[in-house]
């Protein structure tokens, strides 16, 4: 089997089997790519059957000097996952990185936001033009609710319960749960959709798409980034922020504010309740201040 039809196998897997994302498949091919790349370069004709250890290990050694560990360890971590795929197909019986080791990363955690500093970016749209609109729509969804990008740009008309206060999401792999949404955030999309795009000429296919462009077309995950970079560059916020800063913000919140980790994580769609701790970190300064206020021996 060449290499190719290994990947091309490989990603049909990704998406039948598993029922990944477009996103989440290129990625995984990406990692397979570069390991492809590297062994034109090298002019070695080992095939995904007949890749030997010491091969990879070699791999993984000229990369390291090319990447931070993060990225080498999510580029182990894929390759595990093509040579589990192989064994899975009968093709290999050994995965050749079953001995190797990613590197030890902490976790990385993105910036959260205060609330005042998500007031003041919303604060700093300029609402005269039809894009304000949308744009606070954007942002109060993506607070309100804790969606990920994806899920907002595949935001349809058709998945807004407003009358029974939730919203449908389809979260990765396909998965759909229902997210609460309050009526401030339901108050900003209703104007968002009477005031502006109720006036655009919207192409056929983005018909029940909820955020559109200036040309009537769903909304790209680059253009939400951009649409937050430039607000926190007028607003004068130094974080590094983005899509995802908004749904971290959302969940430390709501455990600041004393919500159920279990309910956040559903709210979420983690399907693990690590992950959902991971996001919702809070601040030293907090723990303390729950510690100070409800431990029975505070005083003693």
């Amino acid at each position: 089997m060449k290499w190719n039809q290994a990947l091309k196998s490989y990603q049909d897997y990704l998406r039948i089997e598993r029922g990944l994302s477009l996103n989440s498949i290129n990625s995984y091919s990406l990692d397979i790519k570069k390991l492809m790349n590297w062994l034109e370069i090298n002019n070695s004709k080992e095939s995904p059957i007949k890749i030997s250890s010491e091969t990879l290990q070699q791999f993984i050694y000229t990369i390291a000097k090319e990447v931070n560990p993060r990225s080498q360890s999510r580029i182990i971590s894929g390759l595990k996952g093509f040579f589990n795929y192989l064994i899975f197909e009968d093709l290999r019986t050994t995965n050749p990185l079953e001995l190797i080791e990613a590197p030890k990363i902490g976790r990385k955690l993105p910036d959260t936001l205060a609330v005042e500093e998500i007031d003041f970016l919303i604060s700093a749209i300029d609402l005269s033009s039809p894009q304000g609109e949308r744009n606070r729509a954007i942002l109060e969804t993506l607070y309100g609710c804790g969606l990920r990008v994806s899920e907002l740009t595949t935001l349809k008309i058709s998945d807004l319960f407003f009358e029974e206060g939730f919203i449908k999401i389809t979260g990765k792999g396909d998965k759909q749960r229902f997210v609460p949404i309050g009526d401030n955030t339901i108050r900003y999309i209703n104007l968002y959709r009477k005031e502006v795009r109720v006036h655009q000429k919207i192409k056929a296919e983005a018909n029940d798409t909820l955020f559109l462009n200036r040309r009537g077309n769903g909304l790209t995950r680059a253009m939400i980034f951009t649409i937050i970079k430039q607000l926190a560059e007028i607003s004068g916020i130094r974080k590094t922020i983005s899509p995802h800063t908004f749904r971290h913000s959302f969940a430390t919140h709501l455990l600041e504010n004393g919500a159920d980790l279990r309910a956040i994580q559903q709210m979420l769609g983690h399907e693990s309740i690590t992950t959902t701790e991971i996001y919702t970190h809070i601040e030293t300064s907090f723990l303390t201040e729950t510690i100070n206020k409800f431990h029975p021996r505070k005083d003693s």
